[in-house]
């Protein structure tokens, strides 16, 4: 595989992902429920796009699918030239240890290992990864790392969680509502490390979230309503984090 620096240095303005008229049908008895309706949609390399919109809006479930976790009812999905629609399960389980890094609201953090042993457990399997000391001062943890998630604050916590998701140095970045159980100036604290992920490693970062505000740091922002795209719109000038509240 190609080292991380090298890698960077010779990407060239493109697609990192793409979906192509992606439906998702879920099935209860006789009823169908369309939870993405032909959704046409592209993410640039290194751009961060917000994705937002009200819950059951098709948000997560396209973050899913284009991250490898579920498949479409219909449509295709590439990753650069690579169909993932075309895949087996052993083909998306490896594009998502080697691509794609993954933030959840909830932190899912193992209780009994500290902040260090937590994002050692994707150092141990990603190809190239970081120290996950290096991973956890980009998040501004350097000196929490020998801590327990229960010796952490919620903030601290889902610091750590993305850390555990970048040190894979990952083409992808996917965050499905990093803040949604933090109070804003946690919430911040939060999305600054995001932020900072994006501009130095240059990962391409899909940030999903209910809260208009938080849109005004991304370059894009895809408004979602009832399974499909029903806006998008460029950022003339990314906000910083730190000029933001709710």
């Amino acid at each position: 595989m190609v080292k991380y620096e090298e890698k960077r240095k010779n990407d060239e303005p493109g697609v990192t992902l793409s979906a192509q008229g992606v439906t998702k049908d879920y099935h209860t008895g006789e009823v169908v429920i369309q939870a993405l309706r032909g959704v046409d949609l592209e993410l640039h390399n290194g751009e961060l796009v917000v994705l937002l919109g009200p819950s059951g809006s098709g948000k997560s479930t396209l973050l899913n699918i284009l991250g490898g976790l579920d498949s479409p009812t219909k449509g295709q999905v590439f990753f650069r030239d690579t169909e993932l629609t075309a895949m087996g399960s052993r083909g998306l389980t490896t594009y998502r240890r080697d691509h794609v890094g993954f933030v959840f609201q909830f932190y899912n953090l193992i209780p009994s290992l500290t902040a260090r042993e937590n994002v050692t457990i994707v150092t141990g399997i990603a190809p190239n990864p970081m120290p996950a000391q290096e991973a956890l001062a980009m998040v501004g943890l350097e000196n929490r790392i020998d801590h327990f998630p229960a010796q952490m604050s919620g903030g601290e916590q889902q610091r750590v969680a993305i850390a555990r998701a970048i040190a894979k140095r990952p083409d992808i970045l996917m965050c499905d509502e990093p803040t949604g159980a933090l109070d804003s100036k946690t919430g911040i604290l939060v999305l600054e490390a995001i932020e900072n992920t994006n501009r130095t490693m240059g990962t391409t970062t899909a940030l999903i979230t209910h809260n208009a505000v938080i849109a005004d740091m991304a370059d894009r922002v895809i408004t979602f309503g009832d399974g499909s795209i029903v806006d998008v719109r460029e950022n003339a000038v990314r906000r910083s984090v730190k000029d933001l509240s709710w």
